[in-house]
Parts: C-alpha cells; structure tokens; sequence
C-alpha cells in the first residue's frame, strides 16, 4: 500500500498549523491590526479614489477566481454572490472606505500607534504598505491561489479522459480548489478585517462547502461505487 499521500496530508496538515501558530507569535501586531481596522482608528492611512486599482483588482479576481464549481456547471447566483464580494472589497480598499468610516464614526480612538509597515511597494503607480498581519494575510491569498492553479491543471488533464478527477492534488483533497477558495478569503479577512469581510467571509467559506457537498452528490451520481471508494480513501477538504 502507498503511504506517500498519507504523508503527504499530514505534511500539509503541519504547514497548516504553523501558520495558525504564527498568529499567536506575532499576537501584538496582529491585535493592533485588528483592532486599527476594525475601530476605523486606520482611517487616516488607508488609500482612497484610485479608481483605476480598484478596476483592475477587480476585472483580475473576477477573472480568475470567481467560478465555484469545477466538476458541474455553477449557477448565476453563486457566480454574483462572490461578484459581489469582490467589487465592494476593491471599491472599499482604493475607492471609498464605507465601513471604516462607519466604524471610525462610532468606534474611533485618537492616539493609537498603527502596526508597522514591514514591506513597503509601488502597485499601477500608488505606494503602498503591508504590516505583520497584511502580509501573513497575503502569504495565505498566495497558498490558495497556488492551489486553484494546480487544480485547474488537474482538471484540465482530466477532462482528455473519462472518469473524475484523482490524481494530482485531488489524491489528497477531494476538493483543493475550495481549499484554496477558503485560504484566500480568511487571507482577505485577516488583511482587510472591516465589516465587510466580518460579514462575508462566513457566508463565502459556508457556499463553497454547501457547492463542495452539492458537487459530491452529483458524482456519487454519476460515477457511483467508484466515487464513493476515492472519498473513502480521501479527505474532504485536508
């Protein structure tokens, strides 16, 4: 018996771990992050009416990343749900900060020292800067959009012969790609953590499992014992 994929799932299990262990390490910058965004207390250093990143922001992300399910035809409503995610994101980060001036209305402190920057860059021409939590934030976005790729990959394989795909990622998530769906969500979360992600990321993170049960039922379906034997040997998300 091949224990490689075992192995494989606890490896990845582990790195899942120590970056929930980061969190608790760096447990100071990541509170005054928090609480920064969450108070409105940011509001004087945040980047607003660059329209233009705001467009190509979201022409990429709806682009790339919208498409929820894989394996079977996804509804429109799925489709406008994390459409709408991304617009009202992007329009917040670099258009106008709605919930951050809400917040800042009710909640705002004078006097608290914003975490550092630690990465400092230029995007279509704004600066721009990244604190502790901002890039841990990023470094989960770039986990799951490295998963979506090479799941696309698995699929698009699949799809030049007949059965479901198994091999690849999928010989150790039966769905990758919502894991990857996931990882950038709580990584747009912890980076932007306004009402708006307060609100959505749950709402997003429970579609994709609700479209990753749904998507199972359509292929016990259609591939019957043969599906039911790969999900008993595989893990549902890790």
């Amino acid at each position: 018996m091949n224990d490689q994929p075992n192995i494989s799932r606890w490896f990845v299990r582990g790195i899942l771990l120590g970056l929930a262990v980061v969190q608790l390490l760096f447990w100071q910058p990541f509170y005054g992050h928090f609480y920064a965004y969450l108070t409105g207390t940011i509001l004087t250093h945040i980047i607003t009416r660059q329209w233009h990143v705001a467009l190509l922001s979201i022409l990429f992300f709806l682009f790339f990343l919208v498409p929820l399910s894989y394996r079977k035809r996804a509804r429109w409503a799925d489709y406008g749900l994390v459409g709408a995610f991304f617009v009202s994101l992007f329009v917040e980060m670099y258009g106008v900060p709605l919930t951050i001036l809400f917040a800042s209305k009710y909640f705002f402190t004078p006097g608290v020292t914003l975490p550092p920057n630690v990465v400092e860059f230029e995007l279509f021409g704004v600066g721009m800067g990244m604190d502790h939590a901002m890039v841990y934030g990023a470094v989960l976005m770039a986990l799951g959009m490295l998963l979506i790729i090479l799941g696309w990959h698995s699929l698009y394989r699949q799809s030049k012969r007949p059965g479901f795909a198994r091999d690849g990622l999928y010989a150790f998530s039966r769905h990758p790609q919502y894991v990857g769906f996931i990882l950038l969500i709580v990584g747009w979360f912890v980076g932007w953590p306004t009402i708006l992600t307060v609100v959505f990321s749950p709402v997003l993170i429970w579609k994709y499992i609700a479209a990753a049960r749904s998507e199972e039922r359509y292929l016990v379906a259609r591939f019957g014992r043969a599906y039911d034997e790969y999900r008993r040997q595989t893990p549902f998300l890790v």
